[in-house]
């Protein structure tokens, strides 16, 4: 390797490098500020509470990850939360017999949302901004005319216990269940060739069609696993609050595209993974949750909240890397 070779290929190594840290390091500074101000969230017990809910973020930010790598967007996420939300406490009823069919039901329901997306995407051009926000209205009036308005049943005992029984005073089933597929989405993006045909597709679409890859069958594959993450989020939720509500899943529409974003994935596409988007759901919960310790009013959490955001974009856009 000639000299000139390998001094442009060690700045740019680094450039990633850092970009990769920048999230992580965000992180371990918001946490020591936190710290400082309220003692108490050093306590396992605190620590437990922001994994509790890291957790559902996390999940339904797996699909997002994907669909932002693509260079897309699934604002529909919050809306098949809620539906999820509702349907999975309708089913269940309160009975831990009833919880399979509730979760085959529920997923089945998301993954064809997901699949209605990719063809609306695909197949009509639509973009995804668009076809999204559309699905997303359509699902919340779906909401509305199964529930009448009025939201009924409830988790069960086994399904509350996932969510809220912890063990070493820390962590719950739902949270081992999070770093599982964490390790998966993270070793597929990493290791695998379906991995390296989504960067692919995030960087040039025009060019992965020419050399091969199917990209209407990866955008529809990734918005069908962008529903199925959302609706399992949805369960994981109901297990959370013991009962379903209209607009449950309202709060993380935006929370997992923060998520994904202060995680340092590339709005256009080619550029990021599902590790740093885990640092980025650690930054949103925290973030959201000092901010009502220390007493803000919403409007001034909504205010932070987007400064945050904005900041982070303007970090990773002001030095665009390849991956």
């Amino acid at each position: 390797m000639s000299n000139d070779t390998l001094a442009t290929k060690i700045p740019a190594l680094s450039s990633g490098r850092l970009r990769a840290m920048v999230p992580w390091i965000a992180l371990l500074v918001l946490y020591t500020v936190t710290v400082m101000i309220a003692p108490g969230y050093l306590k396992f017990s605190q620590l437990g509470s922001l994994l509790q809910l890291a957790t559902i973020l996390g999940i339904v930010a797996v699909g997002q990850t994907l669909v932002i790598l693509i260079a897309g967007i699934d604002l529909s996420v919050g809306a098949v939360m809620t539906l999820a939300n509702l349907m999975s406490a309708a089913l269940i009823d309160g009975k831990n017999e009833n919880l399979p069919l509730a979760i085959l039901t529920t997923l089945a329901v998301g993954a064809v949302i997901g699949l209605v997306n990719g063809l609306i995407i695909t197949l009509l051009k639509v973009p995804d901004l668009i076809a999204t926000l559309a699905t997303m209205t359509v699902v919340i009036g779906v909401g509305y005319l199964v529930t009448n308005g009025a939201p009924r049943g409830a988790s069960s005992p086994l399904l509350n216990a996932v969510m809220t029984s912890r063990f070493a005073g820390v962590f719950t089933i739902g949270t081992v269940l999070w770093f599982m597929v964490a390790a998966i989405a993270i070793v597929l993006l990493r290791k695998s060739t379906v991995g390296r045909r989504i960067y692919s597709v995030g960087l040039n679409r025009l060019a992965s069609h020419v050399s091969g890859i199917s990209v209407n069958k990866t955008v529809i594959g990734l918005y069908i696993t962008s529903g199925l993450f959302a609706s399992l989020a949805g369960v994981l939720l109901t297990g959370y609050t013991g009962s379903s509500y209209l607009g449950s899943g309202e709060a993380y529409q935006l929370a997992t595209i923060a998520a994904v974003v202060l995680g340092g994935a590339s709005i256009f596409g080619g550029y990021g993974g599902y590790g740093g988007t885990i640092a980025g759901v650690a930054i949103t919960v925290l973030l959201l949750s000092i901010l009502q310790v220390v007493g803000i009013p919403q409007a001034g959490q909504n205010i932070v909240y987007g400064a945050v955001i904005l900041l982070m974009l303007a970090v990773f856009t002001s030095h665009k890397t390849t991956r």
